[in-house]
């Protein structure tokens, strides 16, 4: 079987993506590949084709359980012969599955990184052809990345072990400094390197100054994804929690995910989400590597998240079927300096404490650019690109003003606390000293006898605010782990005229729609309302379809298949072939049900 046929058959598309093909043929052939391909890219045809066609059977070294669940059940529907070996099962279902792969019944088998270390599991593969490694998530093998796994660090010895079978490494998310790790540490020197471009224009970039984190979040969700999956990341597991109850106390079906959660509450929080429509998740970070829920609407970030790879990594996440979606996120000086106080407190090495800022500055530049946010973030993976005409910036471009004065005046400020007073205060009590509040704390520590008392009082709280902001971001303050300010060495170009500062004015914020009479799920918005009285039938069929058969719903077909199905209306089973997402398999198992329910003749 060619690739393309297998493609046709099993996937029920006609044409590969960018890369896809080049990669396939390549991986075919017997050469090794390392593959840099966004979330919702296709990464996963680029082996999983590969096994199919070559003989013996693709082994997927993946590192977490949900990943190899969704992905295996994703196979058998539409007749890829595909399993797991993973702790979730009984030694049992572990043996059928050895004794499938033995008697070469797999076109593909999904291990966990530290099973394949042990020796029971080499002898396993030893006992059957090999088609091919995949090593998915390659980017777990940097140390300096935010998904390191140790047991990454092993799979070079795929090479040493078997070096006649073709080995490809996958992320969607690299550096230039992470790629060359996978290179080496996987020991894929003489792999042929395929990157595609980072851009995701399907995803909608958006930040917004945070005021009431809570509410804000709530209307960005009633307003415009009230029926859509999505994902909520916070910093901290209170956050998370506290976050989750107040969106359910609001109607919205939400559920919370953290590593301090029982293990069985977690794995239901996940299930639910995966399997169910409309389901919010709160997380930390250590929730969604691996997920490949594709009908993902919304990622949102109510914490500034640590640098700009952790961001896309974790924004990837939304609009994996190629449809609209959104990244949102909330972002004040707050979280500046919490971020800041974490690295000066982190027990890291310097070189790692390093590393941490640079990656917080590039983080701070992306939120505080006056500039497209795509070009901004495609820069930061070293690839061009013009203004998108779909974020923020673009849709409703900043404005900027010359707060050289205004910086000079509140660095002033931090100066003489230290040098007259030998004191050091946070971002708060500066303010007021600027604005000439006669605080308690201001009378008692004599501050309303500076000669910057009451400077500032030609721009209110909240711009001071932002000034102060953005000083922390351009690194032109620092705090300490007490968050009180200092002036760092890069102040003095400032205060002495030296430098002059453009400030980004930020946009006065939104009043919140209104609710929508009738809540309508993003991904059909823009239908007529026939097709997208259709495509809501054929959500409630998928929906109950996924129900009997027991996988999530994105399993049966996904929302782009839906839309599809619901304009184009097929009328026979000659016309749902060209319906893209429905091989030969789907065709088989649901083409009968889908024909009714768009009213067409039987099959």
């Amino acid at each position: 079987m060619t690739p393309k046929a297998a493609l046709e058959r099993y996937y029920g598309y006609d044409d590969f993506r960018d890369q896809q093909e080049e990669i396939i043929d390549h991986l075919v052939s017997g050469d090794d590949a390392v593959v840099l391909m966004p979330t919702g890219g296709g990464k996963s045809l680029c082996y999983q084709i590969p096994a199919i066609v070559r003989g013996g059977t693709g082994i997927v070294i993946s590192p977490l359980i949900a990943l190899m669940h969704d992905q295996v059940d994703a196979l058998n529907v539409i007749g890829v012969r595909a399993a797991y070996l993973n702790s979730s099962q009984t030694r049992q279902e572990q043996y059928k599955v050895e004794e499938q792969y033995r008697n070469g019944e797999l076109d593909l088998l999904y291990v966990a990184p530290e099973r394949l270390a042990l020796d029971p599991v080499q002898r396993l593969i030893d006992s059957s052809p090999v088609a091919l490694f995949a090593i998915d998530e390659a980017h777990c093998v940097s140390q300096w990345g935010h998904d390191f796994r140790p047991d990454y660090l092993q799979l070079a010895m795929l090479a040493e072990r078997w070096p006649d079978v073709p080995r490809i490494a996958l992320t969607a998310t690299a550096t230039a400094e992470t790629k060359s790790e996978i290179i080496s540490k996987l020991q894929l020197n003489q792999a042929k390197q395929f990157v595609s471009s980072f851009d995701r224009p399907n995803i909608q970039y958006r930040i917004e100054n945070k005021n009431n984190p809570r509410q804000q979040l709530l209307s960005f969700i009633k307003s415009e994804h009230p029926e859509d999956a999505g994902i909520v990341y916070a910093l901290s597991r209170n956050s998370v929690d506290k976050y989750a109850q107040f969106l359910r106390e609001n109607d919205i079906n939400a559920v919370a995910y953290h590593a301090g959660m029982d293990s069985g509450e977690r794995w239901k929080a996940q299930e639910k989400f995966l399997r169910e429509e409309g389901v919010v998740v709160v997380a930390t970070i250590a929730f969604g590597m691996g997920i490949d829920k594709p009908d993902v609407r919304f990622v949102a970030h109510v914490d500034l998240p640590k640098s700009v790879e952790g961001y896309y990594q974790e924004t990837g996440r939304a609009g994996r079927d190629g449809l609209p979606a959104t990244a949102w996120m909330t972002y004040g000086l707050a979280d500046v300096v919490n971020q800041r106080q974490m690295i000066d407190n982190s027990e890291a090495d310097q070189a790692r404490k390093q590393l941490m800022a640079r990656n917080l500055n590039a983080m701070l530049a992306l939120c505080e650019t006056v500039d497209c946010r795509r070009v901004n973030l495609l820069s930061y993976f070293g690839e061009e690109s013009g203004m998108c005409g779909n974020c923020d910036t673009c849709l409703t471009p900043p404005e900027s003003w010359d707060g050289t004065v205004a910086a000079q005046k509140l660095l002033s400020t931090v100066y003489r606390l230290d040098r007259e007073r030998d004191q050091h205060f946070g971002a708060g009590q500066t303010i007021d000293i600027l604005l000439g509040k006669k605080t308690e704390k201001v009378a008692n520590n004599r501050h309303d006898q500076l000669s910057t008392w009451g400077i500032g009082q030609d721009i209110s709280e909240t711009d001071w605010r932002a000034v102060t902001r953005q000083l922390l971001a351009a690194n032109l303050l620092t705090v300490d782990q007490y968050g009180a300010l200092w002036l760092t060495d890069a102040s003095a170009a400032v205060l002495q005229g030296e430098r002059e500062l453009r400030l980004r004015i930020d946009p006065t914020p939104k009043k919140a729609m209104k609710k929508p009479k009738v809540a309508k799920a993003a991904v059909a918005i823009d239908l007529t309302d026939d097709d997208r009285e259709l495509f809501e039938k054929l959500r409630s069929w998928r929906r109950q379809r996924a129900l009997d058969d027991d996988v999530p719903a994105y399993i049966v077909f996904s929302d782009a298949t839906l839309r599809e199905l619901a304009t184009h209306r097929p009328a026979d089973s000659e016309q749902l072939t060209n319906i893209n997402g429905i091989g030969a398999k789907k065709l088989e198992t649901y083409g009968r049900e889908v024909l009714e329910v768009i009213g067409a003749n039987e099959i």
